[in-house]
């Protein structure tokens, strides 16, 4: 596709649905063919770095990221209440495309947003263009032999409750440790680590609300339907895993027909910026096929 002079400024905008804002960011030409960024449970649209999204914009695509309900700048909830499921979070997506007047987009999922991303290629087949599922495992019943979470992950998980979340310095230690845990073998950049952390604690209206994705539940009625998923779908994810093991891409490409892998040899449950150019180019190739 051939690259064209554009403005590179990140543009905001808050989508409205209902008494729902969602908050969203664009890069690049909008006459280009949209990709919409799903990220995964408690992060915002800071996940998707500002770099990434702008090379991958570069490949002459319009590029959205955004914040899902209870993170970022997006409409939050008291912490302990989740009054909305995942089918909700699937409604957004559309409703952002909506808001851009896009009739169909090319969407790719991390983690949650690879779940998300599933549903909506079901409920709205005619939205969803192709698929791009990083680090995630199917929207339904997969092979019993493959590892649950690492029990490493839930150790972590259950220091929570010790932390003070109002406190950035005492977030920040505790989240460090956690991107360490996230990092496979590549190993983690602190410095980047350090200044997503900070950046999402400033930024986000209720940062505590991000806990509200860990009930999470909804969505019965597309489990077990990924048979039904038409669209292209390319899988791509870390052999390093500790989240969603590896071995979930075995069900995934037995379950979506014609899906296609992209392992990430050594990498964790992460975006790791050695991974942007295989990441990118992968995406780009397979939105292009």
């Amino acid at each position: 596709m051939r690259k064209e002079n554009y403005d590179t400024t990140i543009k905001e905008k808050i989508i409205k649905t209902g008494d729902i804002e969602l908050c969203t960011e664009s890069f690049g030409c909008e006459t280009h063919p949209s990709i919409l960024l799903i990220a995964g449970a408690t992060v915002s649209m800071l996940y998707w770095d500002a770099e990434f999204c702008q090379k991958l914009s570069d490949k002459g695509f319009f590029v959205i990221r955004y914040d899902n309900r209870d993170v970022g700048k997006s409409t939050f909830y008291d912490p302990g209440t989740t009054p909305y499921d995942i089918v909700d979070l699937t409604n957004d997506a559309i409703s952002i495309l909506d808001g851009y007047k896009i009739k169909k987009a090319h969407f790719v999922g991390l983690s949650l947003g690879g779940l998300i991303s599933q549903i909506s290629s079901i409920k709205y087949p005619d939205r969803v263009k192709t698929l791009t599922l990083l680090s995630t495992g199917p929207w339904g019943d997969s092979d019993p032999s493959i590892p649950e979470m690492d029990n490493r992950i839930l150790e972590f998980h259950n220091k929570s409750g010790t932390v003070d979340w109002t406190n950035e310095n005492a977030v920040l230690n505790h989240l460090i440790e956690g991107a360490a845990l996230m990092s496979g073998r590549k190993g983690t950049d602190i410095k980047r680590a350090e200044k997503l952390i900070r950046a999402e604690f400033k930024r986000a209206r209720n940062y505590i609300s991000m806990f509200n994705h860990a009930t999470l539940q909804g969505g019965e009625e597309y489990y077990n339907r990924l048979n039904e998923i038409e669209q292209p779908t390319l899988i791509i994810h870390g052999t390093d895993d500790l989240i969603w093991h590896f071995k979930n891409t075995e069900a995934l490409l037995a379950k979506i027909k014609g899906s296609k892998l992209i392992p990430l040899e050594r990498t964790g449950h992460e975006l790791h910026r050695e991974d942007w150019d295989v990441i990118i180019d992968g995406i780009a190739k397979h939105l292009n096929d």
